[in-house]
């Protein structure tokens, strides 16, 4: 598989922000939640869905197994082939789903499947990938990590052989990108000086920091294809919500059995939300929420 790798300039870049002193949007969703635990384990991440409500995500605390889901409840499980550990986190509308696997030696490696077909995706000259995203256009959002333990994001286009493009952002380190859409608008996180976590966007040339208002700290997580975003932030009391963001409108987002400890990871073109909210580091229950 052929692999060229070039930077996306900075300097071409517009840069807004969405400052967490905004005042608070009032909650115009709501959403009926649908807890998911695989019946193997009690740890389950629902991280992905497309516009046919099939999610993608993985079960396992101490060793990841890859599923796609049927709702209600038909697993159908999802590894790279000879790996010791999955994660299928991205899914888009043709059912090619995107996310990382580790190898027998322990390295982390990018992935594809595309019609049944696995690739490895590894930024040329890294050891360590993470695919968080794939549109329908079958590219790919994710990051690698450098020696020094940096993060550095970048799109994959599985389409021509293989390409990738490393975002270099205006005024960000240590970054992540997590999800694509069709329009080809990212989003992401990253950590500031102070080792705070920002989300931003970037859309038609325009990087824009995200911060839920009055937070202490945003993920954004997830892209739709009408420009929905989904991510959690962390509240003054170190609690952790779920968020929607959408035509300029932030909305926080608990699941019920979960308030204070919910992460929304997916969001589909039909509004549906897909997460998981934390019980403990041994227990995590999945979720869909329905608009």
């Amino acid at each position: 598989m052929k692999r060229i790798a070039f930077v996306f300039a900075a300097a071409l870049l517009a840069c807004t922000s969405m400052w967490a002193q905004q005042p608070v949007q009032q909650p115009t969703l709501t959403f009926t939640f649908q807890d998911i635990t695989d019946p193997l384990d009690k740890f389950t991440q629902l991280l992905g869905i497309n516009k046919a409500n099939l999610v993608a995500g993985y079960h396992g605390a101490n060793t990841n197994h890859g599923f796609t889901l049927t709702l209600p409840s038909t697993f159908m499980p999802e590894n790279y082939p000879k790996s010791v550990q999955t994660q299928v986190i991205g899914i888009n509308n043709t059912n090619s789903t995107a996310g990382f696997y580790i190898d027998t030696a322990g390295v982390t490696h990018g992935f594809v499947d595309v019609a049944g077909k696995f690739a490895t995706v590894d930024f040329p000259g890294t050891t360590s990938n993470t695919l968080n995203s794939i549109n329908d256009n079958l590219q790919s959002a994710g990051f690698y990590v450098d020696s020094t333990g940096n993060a550095h994001p970048y799109i994959y286009s599985e389409n021509g052989g293989g390409l990738f493009e490393e975002l270099v952002l205006p005024g960000t380190s240590n970054a992540q990108a997590t999800g694509i859409n069709n329009a080809g608008q990212i989003v992401g996180f990253y950590f500031d000086s102070n080792n705070v976590q920002h989300g931003w966007e970037l859309s038609a040339g325009t990087f824009t920091t995200l911060d839920f208002p009055e937070s202490t700290s945003t993920q954004a997580l997830g892209i739709n294809n009408k420009g929905a975003i989904v991510g959690s932030y962390t509240d003054s009391a170190n609690l952790m919500h779920g968020f929607e963001y959408a035509g300029g409108t932030w909305t926080s987002i608990d699941d019920p059995n979960g308030v204070g400890i919910t992460l929304v990871n997916g969001i589909n073109d039909n509004g549906l939300i897909v997460g998981f909210y934390v019980v403990s580091a041994k227990v995590n229950t999945g979720f869909v929420g329905t608009p």
